[in-house]
């Protein structure tokens, strides 16, 4: 459970005796149900984290909306986008085993996160993590809803693989951009889970990659 879940059914359970003392118990029902959704939304379940070498795993809960080749700048790369919707769990998890180079935080607008142009134009946490001999980016947008990205980890700092490393608040979108060489393990339409789900396979710097990327089932 993420802390912030406590910090709002408190809240609302405070209210829901306020009220219930105040007027009729009936008008406490409706905080308490309240609090019992922060409870439930604000959950944290552990995860069994891939070991396979060169594995990107879900920076989060969701459901895949977009694959496909960018261009930034003159890199080619591979864009992964995932939408989190109001029922998924909303704790972001380090796609990569790496170090955080650079951390810069966006304003911006809060449309739609299934809207193609979020990516650009929504509010955002852009983190950029190195490691493997690779570079990945790993963007936390903002959606209609959210209106708080949290990103604990400073430039610097060493994280694993699977690593809680902060959330979005209510429905928004993630996305991930790596090296247009990796060997894709998903597709639009495909469920993943942060953390667990293996998006793609990198190959290392120089050489290729030994991984079971054919052959391991993909984690749900």
């Amino acid at each position: 459970m993420v802390r912030d879940g406590y910090f709002y059914a408190l809240g609302l359970i405070a209210a829901a005796i306020l009220l219930g003392w105040l007027t009729r118990p009936a008008w406490a029902i409706i905080p308490c149900l309240l609090a019992l959704f922060f409870l439930w939304f604000f959950r944290d379940p552990e995860r069994a984290i891939p070991q396979d070498e060169g594995a990107v795993v879900s920076p989060g809960d969701g459901k895949v909306t977009d694959v496909s080749t960018v261009m930034v700048g003159n890199e080619k790369l591979i864009r992964v986008s995932i939408f989190l919707s109001v029922f998924d769990v909303h704790v972001n998890r380090s796609p990569v085993a790496g170090v955080v180079s650079n951390v810069r935080y966006q304003r911006g607008k809060f449309l739609n996160a299934m809207n193609t142009v979020s990516a650009e134009k929504n509010e955002q946490n852009i983190v950029t993590v190195e490691g493997e001999g690779q570079k990945v980016i790993f963007k936390q947008i903002a959606g209609l809803l959210a209106r708080r990205i949290v990103f604990t980890p400073k430039v610097g700092d060493r994280l694993q693989r699977g690593q809680r490393v902060g959330l979005i608040k209510f429905g928004s979108r993630v996305d991930l951009l790596f090296d247009a060489s990796a060997h894709m393990n998903v597709k639009v339409g495909d469920r993943v889970k942060g953390g667990a789900s293996v998006l793609a396979y990198l190959l290392p710097q120089g050489g290729l990659a030994t991984t079971s990327a054919q052959t391991t089932e993909r984690a749900r």
